[in-house]
């Protein structure tokens, strides 16, 4: 099976393919640096990661591209309340983001960048669209006159043509369906930071950073567009026109959106008391690569209703696979017997890759490994699981894991690496032979107490963290 997406553009799952056959030219939108990143964000950021990783599995070079928004409304007013630089105030929230996402596991994009690093290109953008006769100037606002753009709307599936022209918005920020003319280059304000420019002194708009960004380091035309589905109108739509002014081409080929995450069936805020960062959740006890699991765990296009029953749902599941792997890895299984587990491993893979390959289908890939470690566990009971088959099955949990990367405990700050625990579980080994029981005890409790779990079965000891 190819390897197919849905794209939001064409409204339809279409044969992925890129410009050279090889390197996919990515970019996805960052966080806006003005607070930690919530829950609904990362549910997005985790998508765009199993994203990239598919990609890589199937052999594509990735240049990915994210953005790092570090100037907009909200910035803006927050660190002029606080009495802090732009960058002081930004530098905070972009270092939580990078602990955050390094946590959840979250591969690092090839570039990422930030708008305030690239004004002059997007000062020369709107000088080009200017020149082109897509802009007009207001107050000393240089603004973007959709009505230039006949093809506005075609992102969002939207009909424009009873559009009020001259209709405009200042903020970064409106409503969906509001389709009006959005800034490029906004006027300075009394104590808010600025820039000189031919337009006057100001800052660039919100929409204009995006497309500036993608093109320098991508060039005119993206394989991949990625990022939250609110984000489809009006700022990517708002890319596409301005992108497409500037260089009548395509400015993506494909656009990838991930729905919404609920809370508890309803919509995150603040004021129902159910807006979660991965700091909130980190310290209410629940690990991050749970938290990981449970948002990879439902398909990017459907809406993910995020519980706390789930996350336990999700802590045992993830227990189970984690129990299997040390049975996988540690069991003393017999030799020969028949191909019926190899036939087994292979379909299951076969099933796996072709979950992912439709859409990037986690739940269905999820089955796939699911139903096979339910299989091959019954298999190690009545016997029939041999050492022959052990290779194929790692290689499936290596597959596996390589895109979901939640196999690996979380090794607690300054706790015991792997090669001290299998020292202390030889020295426990040598101290039982010897009849040492206390001694022996006496590890098992040092082990227990730094999140080590030991299993004394016929094949012999094997550990876990907890």
């Amino acid at each position: 099976m190819a390897l197919r997406f849905y794209n939001t553009l064409t409204q339809s799952v279409e044969d992925f393919s890129t410009q050279d056959g090889k390197s996919v030219r990515m970019y996805t939108c960052g966080p806006t640096v003005y607070h930690y990143v919530h829950i609904g964000n990362l549910r997005t950021f985790t998508f765009q990661d199993l994203l990239r990783r598919w990609l890589h599995y199937r052999g594509y070079v990735l240049n990915h591209v994210m953005n790092i928004t570090d100037v907009e409304d909200k910035i803006i007013r927050s660190a002029m309340q606080q009495g802090k630089s732009l960058r002081e105030y930004t530098a905070v929230y972009e270092e939580a983001f990078l602990e955050d996402t390094g946590r959840l596991r979250l591969q690092s994009p090839e570039r990422l960048v930030r708008a305030t690093e690239h004004i002059p290109e997007m000062l020369d953008a709107i000088a080009r669209l200017k020149e082109g006769g897509y802009t007009y100037d207001s107050e000393g606002s240089v603004y973007y006159r959709i009505a230039r753009f006949p093809n506005y709307g075609k992102l969002a599936h939207l009909d424009v043509s009873g559009m009020k022209s001259g209709a405009r918005v200042d903020v970064d920020e409106y409503d969906k369906d509001d389709a009006r003319d959005f800034v490029l280059w906004k006027s300075r304000k009394e104590g808010e930071p600025y820039w000189d420019s031919e337009f006057g002194a100001g800052r660039p708009g919100w929409h204009i950073e995006c497309s500036v960004m993608a093109m320098k380091y991508l060039g005119e035309t993206l394989d991949i567009h990625a990022g939250g589905i609110d984000l489809t109108f009006p700022h990517h739509e708002n890319e596409i026109a301005q992108s497409e002014a500037i260089t009548h081409k395509t400015f993506a080929r494909f656009w990838l959106h991930a729905e919404h995450l609920m809370v508890e069936g309803q919509k995150m805020s603040k004021s129902l008391g159910n807006f979660y960062t991965l700091r909130d959740l980190v310290e209410q006890g629940w690990q991050p690569d749970v938290i990981r699991y449970l948002l990879a765990s439902a398909h990017y296009r459907t809406k993910l209703n995020f519980t706390f029953d789930g996350l336990r749902s999700h802590a045992s599941a993830l227990e189970r696979l984690r129990n299997f792997k040390l049975r996988l890895d540690t069991g003393k299984f017999p030799e020969g017997g028949e191909a019926t587990m190899a036939a087994r491993t292979a379909a299951a893979l076969a099933g796996f890759e072709a979950a992912l390959d439709d859409d990037l289908n986690t739940a269905g890939a999820l089955a796939a490994v699911y139903e096979f470690v339910r299989d091959a566990n019954s298999a190690m009971d009545a016997g029939s699981f041999t050492a022959s088959d052990r290779a194929p099955a790692q290689n499936l949990l290596a597959a596996f894991d390589s895109i979901f990367d939640i196999l690996r405990p979380v090794e607690r700050e300054g706790g015991l690496s792997d090669t001290a625990i299998d020292e202390l579980v030889n020295e426990r080994i040598a101290a039982k032979k010897a009849r040492n029981f206390s001694r022996s005890d006496e590890i098992r409790h040092l082990l227990l107490a730094g999140g080590v779990i030991l299993e004394d079965t016929r094949e012999g000891t094997r550990w876990k963290r907890k």
